[in-house]
């Protein structure tokens, strides 16, 4: 099941609102090529990864990755968006970073939910 937000994103070239998806069926978080090289400097990865898309038996290869910002909810949070040649959407965030942000979707009441005490940085 998926529930769609606009979120502003930021990257070391600029900043975006972008419509993403969340999808706890993507196991990684992608963006669109043309989204991902507006926001910032693309990492080539050191081996290209293919992705096997929602149609069976059908992969993509990946050959770039960006670490960006976003916010959710007044929370600032980053992760790595592996770039999507041909993603049919603007940004998907996935299970990975849902786990990691500790983000919850609530679909009986269309919510995004997030804990505001993961963007609180604990120094020792």
């Amino acid at each position: 099941m998926v529930l769609v937000r606009e979120l502003n994103f930021q990257g070391s070239k600029g900043e975006a609102d972008l419509q993403a998806l969340f999808d706890s069926g993507a196991t990684y978080s992608l963006i669109h090529p043309d989204f991902a090289e507006q926001l910032g400097q693309l990492d080539a990865l050191p081996k290209p990864l293919d992705f096997e898309t929602a149609k069976q038996g059908s992969f993509t290869r990946i050959d770039h990755r960006i670490s960006l910002d976003f916010y959710l909810n007044d929370l600032r949070l980053t992760d790595e968006f592996f770039v999507f040649p041909g993603l049919a959407e603007q940004a998907i965030i996935g299970a990975t970073t849902m786990q990691k942000w500790r983000i919850k979707l609530d679909f009986e009441h269309d919510e995004v939910i997030t804990d505001p005490r993961v963007g609180r940085v604990i120094l020792m």
